[in-house]
């Protein structure tokens, strides 16, 4: 994906087995449990290509949140206080090859930024 692509969303969930069945059912998508993601099933959906994955809900995140890739998340997030918007999660790692964060716009919508490579067990 490039810069700017929406590349994950993820949904705020209470009940994760709930979810997972209700998710399954409803749209046909494909979830699984990510080895060292335990608590954080990733969904595939039937094009091979959305996806995301089930979150559990806690405060501040009880809303979906899209994730748009970005080359830097560094320079994305400078840009976005010039811009009048706040960070409300500093880049962190997912992985050693991964990293996200979180910004609020000056509408108030809630936006994740995904930066790197995350490859997923087969």
């Amino acid at each position: 994906m490039a810069h700017g692509d929406i590349t994950h969303v993820d949904i705020p969930v209470a009940d994760m087995a709930r979810a997972k069945e209700f998710y399954g059912a409803l749209f046909g998508w494909q979830i699984e449990v990510p080895a060292g993601f335990e608590e954080y099933p990733m969904w595939q959906a039937p094009n091979q290509i959305s996806g995301g994955g089930l979150a559990p809900r806690s405060e501040g995140f009880d809303q979906p949140r899209s994730y748009v890739e970005v080359d830097s998340i560094d320079d994305t997030l400078a840009v976005v206080q010039q811009r009048g918007g706040r960070v409300v999660m500093v880049k962190s790692p997912i992985s050693d090859t991964s990293w996200w964060a979180a910004f609020e716009d000056p509408d108030g919508n809630v936006l994740g930024l995904y930066e790197g490579v995350t490859a997923m067990p087969e």
